[in-house]
């Protein structure tokens, strides 16, 4: 780390000393520094250029059991004084909430740092703005050269972005790290004599050296919208459906919505008081990891060398073999549900830290997506669905969907405005193979799904 930036973690430790001063019984301050570039280019034409900067403070502070968080982004002297002060009033006015408070000190991650974790690459800003403008073209080019019916497109874009956070507390711990993200993407517009398709795809790295390259990119976005060429209604019918990993993704990271231990301790999730039972398929083993190496020196997503409360990252299993082990917690809602945090506490600037996941991961099968298809006789490969129609309270579940029909073990076309419909305590339970393709392309992933015994409302 180099001098300037730890003065980042020495500004947290200020304004938490500050607030002690001040009166307050405990406190725990965010630094957060950012940097930004984004262009989008259509039709070769620079449509979109921002590069943005930011630098903020957010302030917790604890009077007993009374708690107050106030936030900036001006840091001048002025400013920081009415935020130590404006959190320390507004703290003394606060109900008492008995389960409020920093965690122990004995608890904090040893590693207070991303050191030789792999979760900062400078090389996301070393080509010139020029030279990203022509990434953006160029995973454009690579689309809407793919194929003759392609002569549209939304735009191409890429994005690079680095960001530094830092934490102190009242408590002794000062931890921080450095991140960085770069991504390419592109959504072509097919069309033919049966009308318009659009479809897009996108990759995402941590350094320019794990980028997919803008030809990868702009020939898989081709392919997505082409095979949407042509697409029809079917009737309304029960099916076996098969979930594209980019959509299974969402149905498994269902779940850890419905482990987040505050949704379990209000009772608005359909897994509370649900602990060592049988939730889904034995097929089915989810894990959620903050530690996790896509590779040696190059970490995961969501891993970081500590959670929200200073608290050490975790490999967790949370569903084993489709038996419920855990629930998600930080501090405050670990102590309302009467287990240890999970390390998942999730700090945003303002207001008490939040639960987040690591790596949230469906283990892979064995059984190659082909293999998969192959022995579906009548079903929908779903490549996309639509829609917020997910309660995790009942487990209702209906989503507007398209994706490809399968008769026979072989596709036999697109098909698109139909609804999918079911229920998630079902279709866990219901899940009857699990593919090999586990790629991580975020925080979370998951292989593709095949679940019987779903409704399809179509013509």
């Amino acid at each position: 780390m180099t001098k300037e930036r730890t003065l980042t973690a020495q500004l947290a430790q200020e304004i938490v000393d500050r607030a002690m001063r001040a009166g307050a019984t405990d406190a725990e301050a965010v630094v957060v520094e950012g940097d930004e570039f984004h262009t989008k280019v259509r039709l070769g034409q620079v449509e979109t250029l921002t590069e943005s900067q930011s630098r903020a403070v957010g302030l917790r502070v604890f009077m007993g059991q009374r708690t107050a968080s106030t936030s900036t982004n001006d840091l001048s002297e002025a400013s920081l004084q009415r935020l130590v002060k404006g959190a320390v009033e507004l703290s003394r006015i606060t109900e008492e909430d008995p389960f409020a408070g920093l965690p122990d000190a004995s608890e904090f991650s040893e590693r207070r740092n991303g050191d030789g974790l792999g979760l900062f690459f400078d090389d996301v800003y070393s080509l010139p703005a020029q030279e990203r403008i022509e990434m953006a073209r160029a995973v454009e080019a690579a689309a809407m050269g793919a194929d003759v019916r392609i002569q549209n497109s939304d735009g191409g874009t890429f994005t690079a972005a680095t960001s530094w956070r830092a934490i102190a507390n009242s408590r002794g711990f000062v931890g921080e790290y450095r991140k960085s993200y770069c991504g390419l993407g592109v959504t072509p517009i097919a069309q033919d004599e049966s009308g318009m398709q659009r479809d897009g795809w996108s990759h995402a790295a941590r350094t320019l050296a794990k980028l997919e390259t803008p030809e990868e990119v702009g020939r898989e976005a081709a392919k997505r919208a082409l095979r949407r060429l042509g697409a029809r209604k079917v009737k309304t019918q029960r099916a076996t459906m098969v979930f594209d990993r980019n959509v299974s993704r969402g149905i498994i990271g269902d779940i850890f919505d419905a482990v987040n231990g505050e949704a379990v301790y209000r009772h608005a999730s359909m897994f509370a008081d649900k602990l060592g039972e049988q939730i889904a398929s034995p097929l089915i083993t989810v894990v959620d990891d903050g530690t996790m190496m896509l590779e040696p020196g190059l970490a995961g997503f969501g891993t970081l060398p500590f959670d929200g409360d200073g608290l050490p990252m975790q490999r967790k299993v949370i569903v084993d073999k489709g038996v419920l082990q855990t629930y998600v917690a930080n501090t405050y809602t670990a102590r309302k549900l009467k287990m240890r945090s999970t390390g998942n506490a999730s700090r945003g600037l303002a207001g008490a830290p939040g639960i987040g996941s690591g790596n949230f991961y469906l283990e892979p099968g064995t059984q190659s997506l082909r293999e998969m298809i192959a022995e579906v006789q009548s079903g929908l490969y779903v490549t996309e669905t639509l829609g917020s129609g997910v309660n995790l309270v009942t487990g209702d579940y209906s989503q507007g969907a398209s994706g490809l029909w399968i008769e026979n073990g072989e596709f036999t076309g697109a098909v698109e405005e139909i609804t999918i419909a079911g229920n998630l305590k079902d279709m866990y339970k219901n899940i009857v193979a699990v593919a090999n393709d586990l790629t991580f392309r975020g925080s979370s992933a998951s292989p593709a799904i095949r679940v019987e015994g779903m409704t399809i409302a179509g013509a």
